[in-house]
């Protein structure tokens, strides 16, 4: 679980920034309720999805829960937004934070809006979790908290050259 709050091993500033850049592959995705802090597996036992950040302050974050198949009809489709988060904006790192300035994203109320992730990382891991709040996949009606864990795939500086 991820602290609130820095402390001495907890990177900040440009330290956590610098860090952060490059790509990053989702390796859990829970949910924790406030009330009962229960721990759901939201995203399911085997979560796809990465997490881009550059090195001009964008970040593009795509997660999918496991079993996804394609729609065969609208209520398909609007059941596969339940299993996706999804969005596109500038960050910025405040403390052992980054919060991202929303310019699209899968559900249009999250456009214009900051969401903010605090974040530890250690040994090729970034665990990240969201400040309590409601969350429009899960439990619309209940505080919750999602707890996401990433592996590093490739650190800034590394891209891969396609041949041509």
């Amino acid at each position: 679980m991820v602290n609130e709050t820095s402390d001495d091993k907890t990177l900040s500033g440009n330290a956590l920034r610098q860090a952060l850049i490059g790509t990053w592959e989702l390796v859990s995705y829970s949910v924790e309720e406030r009330d009962t802090a229960c721990l759901v597996p939201a995203m399911g036992e085997a979560p796809r999805g990465r997490v881009i950040f550059t090195d001009d302050d964008w970040v593009a974050f795509n997660l999918e829960g496991e079993g996804r198949v394609p729609a065969r009809n609208d209520l398909d489709r609007a059941a596969l937004l339940q299993t996706l988060v999804s969005y596109i904006g500038r960050f910025r790192i405040e403390g052992n934070a980054w919060i991202t300035q929303i310019e699209t994203a899968w559900v249009p109320e999250w456009v214009g809006s900051e969401q903010k992730r605090f974040v530890t990382i250690e040994n090729g891991f970034a665990d990240v979790s969201t400040p309590w709040r409601y969350m429009p996949n899960w439990a619309p009606d209940k505080m919750t908290r999602s707890l996401i864990r990433f592996r590093r795939i490739s650190p800034a500086g590394k891209a891969k050259v396609m041949p041509a």
